[in-house]
């Protein structure tokens, strides 16, 4: 099979975002499909950045950007969608969440041939990004698990021979302190090679985390020295963080984190809960639009809570060999999260509220009119009790299971 590939982690987004940077002047040299295969959210936010700026003007948003979810939507109606073209906008993109559902029980004969049939004379004014966050690709992806492999194998099958695939996997720890050395550098910053290594170590190595970390680093970094905060590399170097910086910065960060949060939702403690979080919201730079990050966050932290759970952990040095690298927590929330994990009676509430993130997700990804109401919303539910389900409740697949 002519499989388009386009290598692992960074160097995957890398390449795609060059791609489609180079495509946004000639459309013609896009492919008509592409596969983000992995659940490497800082890479799959990057790459879908890349994608909105090239494509999908603010201005005609609501006319050529489509979020589609194949829990709600037939693969058929995603590629009518693709095939009709807006009257509205020159150009569609149209975003496919949990592809999963096409690789559950049964054949798909008729879904599979429907899009050989539309790949064979795809619109050229559509691009379909097909979104396969159930898939987990290790740094190095020679250690992939069996079933993740088998799944990814799957996808090439049928979707390699039309899309290009790239594989959004976890990121080294040489990686990602190499990003934010390069990353501070670009700020006007200098950061010491002790606190890159602390920022890196004390967060697990999680991108989303570290961004969001070395993002106040800067601004305190730059806020002290008195420099503008809207720097650029070729001013030079003018601002310096330390490892005490580090430890100062991102230990209290503590405080303003998710997991006082989760520690609300886990006791049930609803005005708590909707305190901290109207707090996390109103301290944030961005406000409600870092809602994805947000709740990117409160995803991850119930897997690990089911991770946690179902393993029996009890203490924090069982917690190391039950998480994975990449899919760890600080160290000092580590106690923290046990507790708040065994709140919970069994699997079945911590999959409710993986299924309540995952619809609040789809809804910030739908351009409400008011983030801030759908994340109000999804903490009451979760610092709720759930009510008793029918027993002929049938479970749906979430789109944050790994």
């Amino acid at each position: 099979m002519n499989q388009q590939r386009s290598g692992v982690g960074f160097g995957a987004a890398n390449r795609f975002v060059s791609e489609i940077a180079a495509a946004s002047s000639n459309p013609s040299a896009l492919k008509a499909g592409y596969v983000f295969a992995g659940d490497e959210v800082f890479l799959y936010e990057r790459c879908r950045k890349a994608v909105l700026k090239a494509f999908v003007p603010d201005e005609m948003r609501d006319f050529c950007l489509s979020e589609m979810d194949l829990t709600e939507h037939s693969i058929f109606e995603v590629l009518d969608r693709a095939r009709t073209p807006s009257l509205m906008a020159p150009f569609q993109v149209v975003f496919v969440r949990n592809l999963k559902q096409l690789y559950t029980r049964g054949a798909k004969k008729d879904e599979f041939a429907e899009i050989d049939r539309y790949f064979s004379s795809s619109n050229p004014q559509a691009l379909i990004i097909f979104v396969a966050d159930h898939i987990r690709i290790p740094a190095d992806p020679r250690r992939m698990e069996m079933e993740d492999k088998a799944k990814f194998d799957r996808l090439r099958e049928t979707l390699g021979d039309h899309c290009g695939i790239v594989e959004l996997a976890r990121v080294e720890e040489s990686d990602a302190m190499r990003w934010v050395a390069t990353t501070a550098q670009e700020q006007g910053t200098k950061m010491d090679p002790d606190a890159v290594r602390e920022l890196v170590d004390a967060l697990g190595s999680d991108m989303m985390l570290i961004a969001s970390e070395l993002e106040k680093l800067l601004l305190y970094s730059l806020g002290r020295t008195g420099a503008p905060t809207d720097r650029s590399s070729s001013v030079g170097i003018i601002g310096r963080i330390t490892l005490g910086d580090v430890e100062t910065m991102v230990l209290s960060a503590k405080q303003r984190s998710l997991y006082e949060l989760t520690d609300a939702i886990s006791a049930k403690d609803r005005p708590r809960a909707l305190a901290l979080l109207h707090g996390l919201l109103n301290s944030s730079d961005a406000g409600e639009d870092a809602a994805i990050g947000h709740l990117y966050m409160l995803a991850r932290t119930f897997r690990q809570m089911l991770v946690i759970l179902e393993k029996n952990v009890r203490d924090s040095r069982a917690i190391w060999q039950a998480l994975w690298q990449g899919f760890r927590m600080p160290p000092f929330a580590a106690d923290d999260l046990i507790r708040q994990a065994r709140r919970y009676k069994n699997r079945r509430d911590l999959t409710r509220a993986l299924r309540l993130i995952a619809r609040a997700d789809l809804e910030l990804r739908s351009s409400p009119p008011d983030k801030r109401i759908v994340l109000e919303r999804l903490i009451y539910d979760l610092a709720s009790e759930p009510k008793p389900f029918p027993s002929t409740f049938a479970s749906p697949q979430l789109t944050f299971e790994g």
